[in-house]
């Protein structure tokens, strides 16, 4: 076989380093993918696929991208799932001596994205490291292009959901872990069917103490544990610590740019279950995953992109300590009540760019020109946004302020070394402003003086050879050279040297053309370089005051996170929660904050809440299906939340002590890819409620036991309405039950703490309006018949659905007077033919999945087909 060519044989020795990554070599402009890699990505990708001379026989498959426009083919194959190895030119190929260095300068995976347009501005982008060992799991989240992370530990013999919480929370695009997490089946199912990130098992090895103590003292330096704020024993130490390792193997710099550790314990925040996330809609809705339609598209009215994903952060994080939340609302009640500094201050954020992302690629080396003047021009609009702020005395107002930094010496440094008028790309020059440096200046004057001595000496040179046509120009091969058309050949003077012949011009230089030419074409080489180094002395000159801009950027979010909050809670009427250490819930006329929003033309109808863990603990909720028990049950734990994330909520007035947790079970659905029926969804959920919730919790219980029959349904909501509700042997909690179930409105009489409430509805005839009001006592009917009219039901439909209820009700075993159907006196029909629609409906209906209820109807159907 024989031998690969040296540039192949360099590629394969550095595809072997990464065989599991599509590899991107640089080759001049391009990079360029071989063999399986050029396959793989001419597919992901649709490029077309060529191949190359490699020394053998075959030419080796292969495909390539612009090296300028790279970032949205990764973006691509990221999206996909795959990771990129970049593999650079490591010097120049003009100054190389035989074949060009290249090495890996950075592997890009879903977790380590710092391009701009590969992420979005509103969201976070995380990875996760996961260590458990010992009943305990330290969890580490981190976003790379934000430079912060977040660590805790859990613990307790519910650490599979406690995990799966933590990860809904920050919703990781890519999870590292050791081998202990393969015992919790739940959380790797659920890693894999929910989040779809990337996955990283990595060896024993990377989690050993030694090894992870030296990678959080490079990091944080001698004492990590005072700097990180993790003691060495802790798993979320080792956690941080792998994160970290893993990092620097794939980013090789800019690592150091993770340097906030935020440590929180569980405790910290309302626990919201990745059910109670979905069925609330908090960042996204439940059918088309979209922003519009949730409690985000309400409240995120801020102004830059380090506050939208604070926004997120926030409503994904609700508090649970008092004082914290009503610092936060205390700020929001003071721009509340100044509606022209609001304005102002939200004018003003409206000008800053995203310091977080921006000092991110400032500190790896890839900011642009552009990118580090916006960065100028934030700094510039920090004393403004102070000032605006400052005569507000709030406690978190005030702490805000003291993190923002005016950061006026960068900002002079940048518009001193940065023209404003700066290109994208380093490369295309022009990037130093003038007076910054005297070299740049003076070979500026070279560059720009020498098209000036070139137009002089073309039109001295045509004065003296008296060739009308003669003209300077350039191209790469030949550099600078002098055109003489062939009709002009004969007067070409002696001391030109002919240097190429076109088909209608000669080409020529001379000895004072070549001087000028060195002169010149130096020069343009050394302003290259000598921009490229004074813009890398500049960022490692910000770089260096990296805490200043990561406490400023965190104070700058903050006040716009309380900004938009205000304006808000203005322009949608809301109003300031109390809060306290109580446990009573109580709405005075509060309304759903998003249908309120969605509804065109039409008022939102408010109701009241009274809830408590004494006389108001559980409030049964029955009443017509399409009437507003749903959304009424959703708007309470809706304005519970948004109060416990600092907001005012859409109330005329709210008052509710701290919950530790929402709870919800609502709607029925089949998770057919877990192989679980209905019915297995909603006991699973309903057993999750029993296990965690606790009597500080709020539960919202919509419909349960609808999928089994009546009386196993009517027993299982029996039995759990009597354990929530009970404060001894059960849980004693804050609930709201939907039901069908009639007879469960007995329960009031029966378990003290429980309270009947029922949609109003008024009925004229067979038509039914529903009033959205909810009122105390039991509902007299469910309507079911009436709203199936609602739905569109042919009248036909509903006329027999109404004479088979009578029967059913007749029927009943508690009727007042039993009647029995008479099914006797069947030899009438013995000889007559037997009704091809009743054939057809006995070959139609599927026996085993019948219920009891079912039989019955269909049992009489068959009885009035014969007597037709």
């Amino acid at each position: 076989m024989a031998a690969l060519s040296p540039m192949m044989q360099q590629y394969f020795d550095i595809k072997k380093q990464h065989p599991d990554k599509i590899l991107f070599f640089r080759l001049g402009d391009f990079y360029e993918m071989f063999y399986d890699d050029a396959i793989l990505a001419s597919k992901e990708l649709e490029l077309t696929l060529t191949g190359r001379d490699c020394g053998q026989e075959e030419r080796a498959p292969m495909c390539g991208v612009p090296f300028h426009s790279y970032e949205n083919y990764v973006a691509r194959l990221i999206a996909k799932g795959y990771k990129v190895a970049i593999c650079e030119q490591m010097e120049d190929p003009a100054l190389a001596k035989g074949l060009v260095k290249r090495d890996i300068i950075r592997v890009v995976t879903p977790g380590t994205v710092i391009e701009s347009s590969m992420l979005q501005d509103d969201k976070n982008n995380y990875i996760a490291s996961i260590y458990i060992t010992e009943k305990k799991a330290g969890v580490c989240f981190a976003d790379v292009s934000t430079g912060t992370a977040h660590a805790t530990v859990l613990t307790g013999e519910k650490l599979g959901p406690e995990i799966i919480s933590e990860l809904c929370r920050y919703s990781p695009s890519e999870v590292l872990f050791n081998a202990a997490i393969l015992d919790y089946k739940e959380v790797t199912a659920y890693i894999k069917q929910q989040l779809a990130c990337s996955v990283e098992l990595l060896d024993e090895a990377a989690f050993a103490p030694d090894a992870c103590m030296e990678e959080m003292r490079a990091q944080f330096g001698d004492a990590p544990e005072k700097t990180a704020g993790l003691a060495p024993e802790s798993p979320a130490f080792t956690a941080l610590a792998v994160l970290l390792g893993y990092l620097k193997e794939t980013q090789k710099k800019g690592v150091e740019r993770l340097k906030t550790v935020h440590n929180y314990a569980e405790a910290q925040y309302m626990q919201l279950s990745p059910v109670t996330r979905a069925n609330l809609e908090l960042t996204e809705t439940m059918r088309g995953r979209e922003k519009k339609g949730t409690l985000l598209w309400v409240l995120d009215k801020t102004q830059t992109a380090m506050g939208k994903r604070l926004m997120r952060a926030w409503i994904e994080q609700p508090l649970v300590n008092v004082a914290a939340i009503n610092a936060r609302l205390d700020g929001v009640e003071e721009l509340v009540g100044d509606s022209v500094a609001r304005a102002d201050i939200a004018a003003a954020l409206s000008k800053i760019f995203d310091i977080e992302r921006l000092m991110t690629r400032t500190v790896y080396g890839s900011a642009s020109p552009r990118e580090i003047y916006a960065l100028a021009a934030t700094c510039e609009q920090l004393p403004r946004l102070k000032a605006l702020a400052r005569p507000f005395g709030s406690a978190e107002i005030t702490a805000l302020l003291a993190d923002i930094d005016e950061l006026s010496d960068i900002k002079e440094l940048i518009f001193a070394a940065v023209d404003e008028n700066a290109p994208a790309m380093l490369k295309d020059g022009g990037v130093i402003h003038p007076g910054y440096n005297t070299e740049v200046d003076e070979l500026r004057d070279i560059v720009h003086g020498g098209k000036g001595y070139l137009a002089t000496l073309e039109a001295k040179l045509k004065e003296e050879t008296g060739i009308r046509t003669l003209k300077i120009g350039y191209n790469r091969v030949f550099g600078y050279y002098i055109e003489v058309s062939r009709s002009f050949s004969n007067q070409v003077p002696a001391n030109f040297v002919r240097k190429q012949t076109l088909a209608n011009a000669e080409r020529y230089i001379t000895e004072d053309l070549k001087v000028l030419e060195n002169k010149i074409l130096g020069a343009n080489e050394r302003l290259a370089v000598l921009e490229r180094q004074l813009f890398d002395d500049l960022l490692h000159k910000i770089s260096a005051e990296l805490p200043r801009f990561q406490k400023t950027a965190s104070g700058v979010a903050r006040l716009d996170v309380l900004t938009a909050l205000a304006e808000v809670a203005v322009k949608n009427g809301y109003t300031k929660p109390v809060v306290d250490e109580g446990d009573e819930l109580i709405i005075e006329e509060g309304r759903h904050p998003v249908i309120e929003q969605m509804l065109k033309g039409a008022l939102f109808v408010p109701n009241d809440t009274v809830l408590d863990c004494g006389d108001n603990r559980m409030l049964i909720i029955t009443g017509p299906n399409m009437a507003g028990k749903s959304t009424y049950m959703r708007q309470t734990a809706l304005i519970a939340l948004m109060a416990q994330i600092g907001s005012f909520v859409p109330a005329r007035a709210c008052r509710m002590g701290v919950v530790d947790a929402i709870f919800t079970r609502v709607g029925a659905s089949d998770d057919l890819a877990a192989g679980q029926s209905t019915f297995m969804v909603e006991m699973t959920e309903v057993a999750e409620i029993l296990q965690y919730a606790t009597a500080k919790s709020l539960v919202i219980l919509d419909e349960i036991g609808r999928g089994t029959s009546t009386f196993d349904g009517m027993s299982i909501a029996r039995a759990v309405v009597e354990h929530i509700a009970d404060k001894d042997g059960g849980m004693g909690c804050k609930t709201l039950f939907a039901t069908h179930y009639h007879e469960l409105t007995d329960l009031e009489n029966a378990i003290d703490g429980v309270k009947n409430y029922n949609i109003a509805v008024k009925k004229r005839g067979d038509d039914i309006t529903f009033l959205r009001r909810i009122v105390r006592g039991p509902a007299d009917d469910s309507y079911g018949i009436e709203v199936a009219k609602l739905a569109g039901l042919p009248g036909e439909v509903t006329k027999r659905a109404k004479e088979v209820l009578k029967v059913l009700e007749a029927t009943a075993p508690n009727a007042d007077k039993v009647t029995q159907l008479d099914f006797g006196n069947f030899e009438k029909f013995a000889a007559a033919p037997v009704p091809s629609e009743l054939v057809d409906k006995l070959t139609a209906v599927d026996v085993e999945t019948l219920t009891p209820l079912e039989a019955l109807n269909f049992l009489y159907e068959l009885k009035q087909t014969l007597v037709k």
